[in-house]
């Protein structure tokens, strides 16, 4: 294994998490950033709401796979998808209505908001399609997105409901090597 990624961490950490400054809540923090980042995986783990730690922890994983075709790798379009993960959980607005056997949802923004709606909801639609607890629709609307999201089951349901939006849009196993594959230059959502 490569030790530069495993440096470049314990540098980075060093600088954000040193000394005895700050709150108890700043070093409960760093201690967390210490766990999480010196620990690495052959499997990525970070689902992208600190886009710094989920780019660090892929290259430290490009750079320890000697199969790694440099010419192909895009951290730019890695970026890209962090920047419109970050604004669809942040700054979307979302509404929903219970509907026979689950819920039906209307995700709307403004400017890039709208734009990381549209590119996000109807992909990860696809992801949630393919679990079969239940069945999962969307389209692109001129604000944003509808999502809808339904199961014959009322305990899958009373899930659905549940979760709502957002959970439902955390769902899934797929973010860590949807990372991956963007970072190794394979595409930004897979296409059915």
């Amino acid at each position: 294994m490569n030790a530069r990624p495993i440096a470049f961490l314990l540098v980075v950490l060093g600088v954000f998490g040193s000394g005895s400054t700050g709150s108890a809540a700043d070093r409960h923090h760093a201690h967390h950033g210490l766990d999480s980042a010196v620990t690495i995986s052959p499997r990525p783990v970070e689902t992208g709401q600190s886009a710094f730690a989920a780019i660090a922890e892929i290259v430290a994983i490009l750079e320890a796979d000697p199969a790694t075709d440099w010419s192909k790798v895009d951290l730019s379009a890695l970026r890209a998808h962090l920047v419109d993960m970050d604004a669809l959980t942040l700054e979307a607005v979302v509404e929903a209505a219970p509907l026979d056997g689950g819920l039906a949802m209307t995700i709307t923004g403004d400017g890039r908001t709208r734009d990381a709606i549209q590119r996000m909801v109807p992909a990860h639609a696809i992801e949630l399609d393919a679990m079969p607890i239940w069945s999962a629709s969307a389209e692109i609307t001129p604000a944003g997105a509808s999502l809808t999201v339904t199961s014959p089951d009322p305990a899958i349901e009373t899930r659905v409901r549940a979760l709502g939006f957002f959970g439902l849009m955390a769902t899934g196993s797929h973010h860590q090597e949807h990372h991956l594959a963007i970072a190794r230059g394979e595409g930004v959502h897979r296409r059915h």
